[in-house]
């Protein structure tokens, strides 16, 4: 029964935690579920040993998610910044050169 609760608290507190609103990358948004899940996972692992294991999950997977968000999000902007060097796509696709 402990470990069902535990279970379920880590999956709650992924979800909740790796919700991404706003203009967001595809890496920032998947760096925050994923870091969620890691993170409520360890922290559930850790959070048992001292007999709370539902909020050590809960503080894992905040923990997480935001830290994978942040290394999502310089993953995005690298990328980005990258791609407009010489020029960028507008809504159209039609490709527009930079001055060069």
């Amino acid at each position: 029964m402990k470990t069902i609760l535990t279970s379920t608290c880590a999956l709650l507190a992924a979800l909740t935690f790796s919700n991404c609103s706003g203009p967001t990358g595809p890496d920032t948004q998947r760096g925050a579920v994923v870091g969620s899940l890691i993170g409520a996972g360890a922290g559930a692992i850790i959070g048992n040993q001292s007999g709370n294991p539902g909020q050590g999950a809960l503080i894992g997977a905040a923990a997480g998610g935001l830290g994978g968000a942040a290394l999502g999000n310089a993953r995005d902007t690298e990328r980005r910044n990258y791609n407009n060097q010489n020029g960028y796509y507008d809504k159209n696709g039609n490709w527009h050169q930079n001055g060069y």
